[in-house]
């Protein structure tokens, strides 16, 4: 298919002087309503314009392609409405939405609009914990009894070894999903915290990988305890407003007064049925009660690939992807993913090592999933490609479990497999964007 229109000389001169001008007054490319494609820094007045100009149909085509992408599981009832961030380098290729907030209303999903992350929040407690403990103020070794005195599971001996690393891997020796239905009943950490004293552990800690979320979010509070600040106040004070994640939040009335917001929604005879948002985890912001935008997960991404040293530096982020425990097996939706070798759990994070099908090397995916209130949700950092994927989703969608490696085939093909032969003698003009 024949996606640009080729000018030879002696048109080039005329368009090169007009890509000069727009190299000083477009350094932001975007599309529709506050669409940010790319931030991408351009330095005057020295500009390789036939790279410029590139870049910028690489951004277009883009925009094409997860257009096309989206739109075909809209139309096929896969999803309602979709938040799509894509980040490389410190770029912001794409934060912008597709689809409906809402089935019912004509309202669309924007860089902006506001979702439940669900487990995504938990990416967010363990890099603040890994802050917290490169300062000094924390250590993976602090045993959550010296903390939360109430707290036991199993033998005194047991309890001593559950510690602030083996709540954020997943591995604390409790039975699977251990009292999830008490954070969704809405009770208090400190009252679940209590009650762990009443079960058998299913191994020893630091052993066996066993998904939590009560469990991990006592991590929250070992952090309240350590530094006088809840949870809350320290996600803001470190990361979302040096960031300037403007639309974040982790309290249901503040999601409530938010306009621009995707409503969940539940597939029902071949329809949707639109869901009332709940309040649920924000008992448990560290397990999953963070809300935020395709916006605010791309300025994050770029914190997580290093790329705001002044807020926290790549030795610091890394511990919280240092693989702790395997995650065996091959049944889970991301084991199937293409060039799959091996996955574990690090801090809030899995870890997986794959094959690239391109160049045969094995790389690194670190990545979450997220489901609450029939939102779906998926971040993945790609640290070999200094790239990050998220892609948020208002309906509880099968897409979410091959919507990442989908997305990173998309970017690798228009960002990696360029022709620059004949670029001497040509040039090429971007279409407008419908």
């Amino acid at each position: 298919m024949q996606r640009f229109k080729i000018f030879k000389k002696p048109t080039v001169l005329i368009i090169l002087l007009f890509g000069l001008i727009l190299s000083f007054v477009l350094p932001v490319f975007t599309f529709g309503s506050g669409a940010t494609i790319s931030k991408h820094k351009i330095s005057a007045p020295v500009v390789d314009q036939k790279a410029l100009i590139l870049y910028r149909l690489q951004l277009a085509e883009l925009k094409g392609a997860l257009t096309a992408y989206f739109e075909k599981a809209i139309v096929s009832g896969d999803i309602v409405g979709a938040g799509v961030s894509i980040v490389k380098g410190d770029s912001i290729l794409i934060s912008d939405g597709f689809g409906k907030r809402s089935f019912n209303l004509n309202d669309q999903v924007d860089g902006k609009t506001v979702f439940r992350l669900g487990s995504l929040s938990k990416g967010f407690a363990g890099v603040l914990a890994a802050k917290l403990v490169n300062e000094g103020k924390m250590s993976w070794s602090d045993k959550v009894s010296d903390y939360i005195p109430e707290f036991q599971l199993g033998d005194r001996n047991n309890t001593d070894n559950i510690t602030l690393a083996t709540i954020l891997s997943q591995t604390s020796g409790a039975p699977y999903h251990s009292y999830t239905n008490l954070i969704e009943a809405g009770l208090p950490l400190s009252d679940i915290a209590k009650r762990f004293k009443g079960l058998t552990p299913n191994s020893k800690p630091g052993v066996t990988y066993s998904y939590q979320n009560a469990m991990f979010a006592l991590s929250g509070e070992m952090m309240y305890k350590a530094t006088d600040q809840d949870i809350k106040s320290l996600l803001s004070q470190e990361f979302f407003k040096p960031l300037k994640m403007n639309t974040i939040s982790m309290d249901d009335k503040t999601l409530g007064l938010e306009e621009n917001v995707a409503i969940p929604h539940s597939r029902r005879h071949n329809s949707w049925k639109t869901l009332k948002l709940t309040d649920n985890y924000y008992n448990a912001v560290a397990a999953g009660g963070v809300n935020a935008s395709a916006l605010d997960m791309a300025k994050w991404m770029e914190l997580l690939l290093g790329h705001h040293p002044e807020i926290m530096d790549k030795p610091a982020l890394n511990q919280a992807f240092n693989p702790f425990i395997e995650i065996k097996g091959n049944s889970k939706y991301y084991q199937k993913w293409p060039g799959h070798v091996s996955s574990y759990y690090g801090f809030g994070w899995r870890i997986h090592k794959f094959l690239d099908m391109d160049s045969n090397e094995q790389k690194t995916i670190i990545h979450h999933g997220g489901s609450v209130n029939d939102f779906r949700n998926e971040i993945a950092l790609f640290p070999d490609s200094d790239m990050g994927i998220c892609v948020l989703l208002n309906s509880n969608s099968k897409l979410a479990r091959t919507v990442i490696p989908d997305l990173y085939k998309i970017v690798n093909d228009i960002f990696n497999n360029v022709d620059s032969t004949n670029t001497e003698d040509t040039i090429v003009e971007v279409a407008p964007s419908p």
